[in-house]
């Protein structure tokens, strides 16, 4: 495994550099393969496994009925077997029909009797593209409680591919989000050589020195829209980018919170109950004398995601909505 790259970069979208992680693993271990509705013949809901059915056939790129908790038990199975899963919802949401077999199985297996489960468990999530209240979920705060999993949500190409390759060799169940708004959106550069970048370990996205900005997926982009406006105005704030909501690299966040002397928490899940909401009670509790304002959160309303395009936009976190909260915490 190497966390360095070295050699050419190749250019690719978000959604590319998923579907060239999965190839490269597969070609690299015979005992990776991919399961779930559309997988194989039609390449995926939004075609991040196209053309893999075509290299490496339907033993190891498997069509299923439409039965989550079905292909996901299978799944688990296999990992328990020696075999290494990627399991593709459709639409993340969908997930929760599988909630039983991630929780209460896959993700206490090893504790109950040391059996390594190696399984992904992957799929498209967010807003912003009028998918309504049952495609456009982010599902973390869900599973962020639940022991025995992991949860990655990368918000660049390379990050995508590093951590996708990594989550495949980790011999414990990953929770691997890919926002759909990133996909065709989002480009970045592939170095030849790259495998692997390390779980648990976030991405400083930007420096400043007024207030710490923590988040991932999507909302990444978010701030940074926010830091060029603020920048004009003299206020620059730090952007922490978790990668991994779990494992969570704390000291990353407490190190920046030490030195910006204020924190603000962004993210795209409902506030109540989210893992933003965790996120702001580590810094209350590790960080509290370096706080010069109280920790805010930025987030969506508790409701369901709204398919009207005007009320998705008043519903989800924006820079507009981010720039004006960060003000108020600068300027009290």
């Amino acid at each position: 495994m190497s966390a360095t790259a070295t050699g050419a970069a190749t250019e690719v979208t978000f959604l590319e550099a998923i579907g060239r992680a999965l190839a490269d693993e597969m070609r690299a271990d015979d005992r990776v393969f991919l399961i779930g509705e559309d997988v194989g013949r039609y390449g995926g809901a939004f075609r991040v496994t196209a053309g893999l059915l075509d290299e490496f056939g339907p033993r190891r790129v498997i069509d299923t009925p439409i039965s989550e908790s079905g292909f996901t038990g299978a799944a688990i199975g296999a990992a328990m077997m020696g075999l290494r899963p990627v399991v593709e919802y459709q639409f993340i949401d969908f997930i929760a029909n599988a909630f039983d077999m991630v929780v209460n199985f896959a993700g206490t297996n090893r504790y109950r009797w040391g059996q390594k489960v190696p399984l992904v468990l992957r799929g498209p999530s967010g807003g912003r593209v009028s998918g309504s209240a049952f495609h456009s979920a982010n599902p973390e705060a869900y599973f962020h409680r639940a022991p025995g999993l992991k949860i990655v949500y990368p918000a660049t190409a390379e990050d995508a591919y590093g951590l996708l390759r990594a989550a495949i060799r980790d011999p414990n169940p990953v929770l691997f989000f890919e926002h759909k708004y990133l996909y065709r959106r989002v480009k970045g550069t592939l170095p030849e050589g790259l495998e692997t970048l390390p779980l648990g370990r976030a991405r400083l996205a930007r420096a400043g020195r007024d207030l710490t900005v923590i988040t991932w997926s999507a909302m990444v982009h978010v701030a940074l829209e926010a830091a060029a406006t603020l920048a004009a105005e003299g206020i620059e704030i730090e952007i922490v980018d978790l990668r991994t909501l779990k494992p969570m690299d704390e000291a990353a966040i407490l190190a920046s919170v030490e030195k910006t002397n204020r924190a603000l928490v962004l993210s795209e899940e409902p506030v109540t109950g989210s893992v933003a909401g965790d996120v702001a009670a580590r810094i209350a509790e590790r960080a509290f004398w370096s706080l010069d304002a109280p920790v805010a959160r930025v987030g969506c309303l508790d409701t369901p995601v709204p398919y009207s395009p005007p009320l998705e936009d008043f519903y989800l976190p924006n820079a507009a909505k981010l720039a004006a909260r960060v003000r108020e915490l600068v300027s009290g």
